[in-house]
């Protein structure tokens, strides 16, 4: 509840961005530079003359979206991909498992950084590049479900009176198989902000002047010392989104599997 309390308050405020700071994110304002935090500007101003509350809400925007759409990207090819390989097995599922091994071979910022550097710099291939980093764990997952669940007697049933084999995977197993990818998919909304933002701070993701949390992060290192709120905010941010993910993971992984339920 605590996790679900802190995203939901993050989700909210830069839902209403417009409501909460009159600023432009993207607006520079030289006179302005590096002012510290007051009445006017609550989270002070940037290098430019930026506000930060403004960059900060909408650039939770931006993080934000790219964690769900990569996620996604993962949920659609992960799903089908480990449901195929558990059910069928055989060469089917050994070529799956093998270019799943070799994913997984990298680190995930590391993938990321391989796959940027091929597609190039820009938002559309941050969330491609890691979208595909999620894929792997995405598979293994759902493959180990399959394994159980193909051979119980509800499953056989279906088989015997000659239910097509999607259509068991589809409405016997899926079904019964998305508890843990729920878990799942939550905690590695968590991860995929932080290889997203991984990325921005490396110079890689969102390009300036658009808003996002890494980026923002990366230009406010060189200030750490003479306006270290540039740098902490942002990070903070990264901080609250990730917690409050791997929170919301945790309770449900303890909801959904009854093993753990008192």
């Amino acid at each position: 509840m605590l996790g679900l309390a802190i995203l939901l308050l993050l989700v909210l405020a830069c839902i209403a961005a417009p409501l909460l700071t009159p600023y432009n994110p993207e607006e520079m304002k030289l006179s302005d530079v590096l002012i510290p935090p007051n009445s006017a500007h609550p989270l002070g101003t940037d290098h430019l003359g930026r506000d930060m509350l403004a960059r900060l809400l909408y650039g939770g925007r931006l993080s934000l979206m790219i964690g769900f759409l990569a996620v996604g990207i993962g949920l659609l090819i992960g799903i089908p991909l480990g449901a195929v390989s558990g059910y069928y097995g055989g060469w089917v599922d050994m070529l799956i498992q093998r270019v799943a091994d070799i994913l997984l071979s990298f680190p995930s910022i590391l993938l990321a950084l391989s796959l940027v550097a091929v597609l190039g710099v820009g938002l559309r291939n941050v969330i491609i590049s890691v979208g595909i980093s999620t894929i792997p764990s995405f598979i293994r997952l759902v493959r180990g479900s399959v394994l159980s669940i193909r051979e119980e007697t509800y499953v056989e049933a279906a088989r015997s009176v000659g239910v097509r084999d999607w259509d068991i995977i589809r409405r016997h197993i899926l079904v019964n198989a998305m508890a843990p990818v729920i878990v799942q998919a939550t905690l590695s909304l968590g991860s995929t902000i932080l290889v997203a933002a991984g990325l921005g701070f490396l110079g890689l993701g969102v390009q300036p002047p658009t808003p996002e949390w890494g980026s923002m992060l990366g230009e406010g290192r060189q200030y750490i010392f003479s306006a270290s709120y540039i740098a902490t905010f942002p990070g903070l941010a990264i901080f609250l989104a990730v917690l409050g993910f791997n929170l919301l993971g945790d309770g449900l992984r303890d909801a959904l599997d009854p093993r753990l339920r008192k």
